[in-house]
């Protein structure tokens, strides 16, 4: 496996234990592998971000993040670059709403609330298991 990637294992896992269930750390890697998911790796944090293609706009999400806050913000300007080369039209976040005090001082500002309803079809979130 991937140096990278495994060093950035425990900030991914501890992101998807927040993820409702929605991706294991093999789909991840799956996915990063593939180039559908990027990974963004530094020293004490992580990203995992993928390219959302509606059919108005084109956004860079950040599903995934976890590891130092700081570091985080420091690695923002580096990804914001990178998807507007991809042609992306901005960036978006999924996360907690701690998320939203944490990057608003780098311009972010929260567009939406998620909410969740399972179906009870054996594919519940693991905060509801």
């Amino acid at each position: 496996m991937n140096h990278l990637l495994e060093h950035c294992r425990p900030f991914i896992e501890a992101a998807l234990r927040e993820c409702s269930g929605t991706h294991s750390f093999d789909d991840v890697a799956e996915g990063i592998a593939s180039g559908k998911m990027q990974l963004w790796p530094a020293e004490d944090a992580c990203a995992v971000t993928e390219i959302a293609v509606y059919p108005q706009r084109t956004m860079l999400n950040c599903f995934l993040a976890g590891g130092s806050m700081e570091r985080l913000k420091d690695m923002a300007p580096a990804m914001e670059a990178w998807a507007e080369a991809q042609g992306c039209d901005g960036t978006e976040l999924t996360g907690r709403h701690g998320w939203a005090r944490a990057l608003s001082g780098i311009g972010y500002k929260p567009a939406a609330v998620v909410m969740r309803k399972d179906f009870g079809n054996g594919r519940q979130a693991d905060d509801e298991k």
